[in-house]
């Protein structure tokens, strides 16, 4: 256990980042058990040790390990929590608990016997939370987290601190909101590079290898997870990035499923099963006519990738309709409710329509729903269209 202390205190000392997530602000960290989800490289461990730093920068009250440390090939978690409560420990915080198996009914088991202690736990393999999430669904407090906004992506690179801004605000204020924030920072200068290389918060590190670590993480899903947890033929593993490739390229992409089907040589059923796997592993996001009740083997009317920057490092031509809509849609939907309406590209909440466009967009209202232009290329809109840029300010 000498180890992970040791681990503990030099992580705390090295961290440097003082830029704080939205969703850091929106966690109950009061709460007994804690999960906090997402897919690789969001930015979850940062989150858990800016926590530590923040509120228990000198105590032994804490404790960071994360379950992919060596110590774990011959201890249990439960050894550590019982170690830990008895030198009066009280809060725990567990990272990359997919690496331990049995997780979830050790981390139940743990609640359940410990109730002076708190858990926080995080977990990048979504098959893995998906599976085991039934066993601590009446107990832990999950939340899950995402790529950066664009106003994240801002406020990282200039040092502002721009707020968020709800939706409904948006809508009836954005001329005054997209003039003030002008004010402080061109985001017409950087929305270009956050489309290409600004979602991952690992993006300051990586810099020009960026590209090669988000396709790293693609193949981990296709060619280990996949297969492991939903035990997707490995031999498939090609076809499937052939088709995240035609997703990145399309205008967007309207999939014919018998077409696909054929050309990527599986049934139509296990190709719709493979397109949910992939959802679900956060690679892609769908939209469907109706908000509820989506079956495994439903067709969905659009399929994009799940953010910009998976569509550059798949792409060889990436489609600029494509791109505008899936970053529209990346913003919005973790948020809020986004279906595929019958005219236009985007209704969200049910109430509100959205075409999706250059600067030179127009439309002629004639819905008793409320209709907008997410434009690009403008800094500032007027009337019913707005910047598309602004609507990475959400979160």
């Amino acid at each position: 256990m000498e180890a992970l202390i040791e681990l503990h205190i030099k992580l705390i000392a090295a961290l440097k980042s003082t830029f704080t997530r939205s969703i850091y602000h929106q966690i109950d960290w009061g709460n007994r058990l804690i999960g906090i989800i997402g897919a690789r490289g969001t930015g979850k461990t940062t989150l858990l040790l800016q926590r530590i730093k923040k509120e228990y920068p000198r105590s032994t009250e804490s404790l960071y390990v994360s379950l992919d440390h060596i110590w774990f090939s011959n201890h249990t978690l439960i050894d550590l929590v019982d170690g830990f409560a008895k030198a009066g420990g009280n809060i725990l915080f567990i990272d990359e608990v997919h690496k331990y198996s049995n997780w979830s009914v050790e981390i139940k088991n743990i609640y359940d016997f410990y109730p002076e202690l708190k858990v926080v736990f995080t977990g990048s393999s979504l098959l893995e939370i998906l599976n085991s999430r039934a066993d601590l669904s009446r107990r832990a407090l999950v939340y899950e987290i995402q790529g950066l906004s664009f106003r994240e992506y801002l406020n990282m690179v200039t040092g502002n601190n721009l707020p968020v801004i709800n939706l409904e605000a948006l809508l009836q204020e954005h001329v005054e909101y997209a003039s003030d924030i002008s004010q402080s920072v061109r985001p017409l200068k950087y929305f270009p590079e956050y489309l290409r290389t600004g979602y991952y918060p690992f993006f300051k590190d990586f810099k020009d290898l960026y590209g090669v670590q988000v396709l790293a993480i693609i193949n981990l899903i296709i060619e280990i997870e996949l297969p492991l947890m939903r035990k997707v033929d490995i031999a498939y593993a090609n076809k499937i990035k052939q088709l995240l490739s035609i997703i990145a390229d399309a205008v967007p992409f309207v999939p014919n499923v018998s077409k696909l089907s054929r050309k990527i040589g599986i049934n139509r059923q296990t190709l719709l099963a493979y397109l949910h796997y992939l959802e679900e592993s956060r690679l892609t996001k769908s939209i469907y006519r109706e908000t509820e009740g989506v079956s495994l083997l439903q067709k969905p009317e659009k399929l994009f990738l799940e953010n910009t920057n998976l569509s550059f490092a798949l792409g060889k031509n990436v489609d600029l309709g494509n791109l505008r809509e899936t970053f529209f849609l990346n913003q919005l939907s973790y948020v809020h409710k986004v279906n595929y309406p019958d005219t236009l590209d985007f209704l969200v909440d049910q109430k509100h329509l959205f075409e999706i466009g250059g600067k030179d967009k127009k439309i002629n209202p004639s819905d008793k729903k409320a209709i907008y232009i997410a434009a690009d290329d403008v800094e500032v809109g007027f009337g019913n269209k707005i910047p598309l840029w602004l609507f990475g300010f959400l979160y």
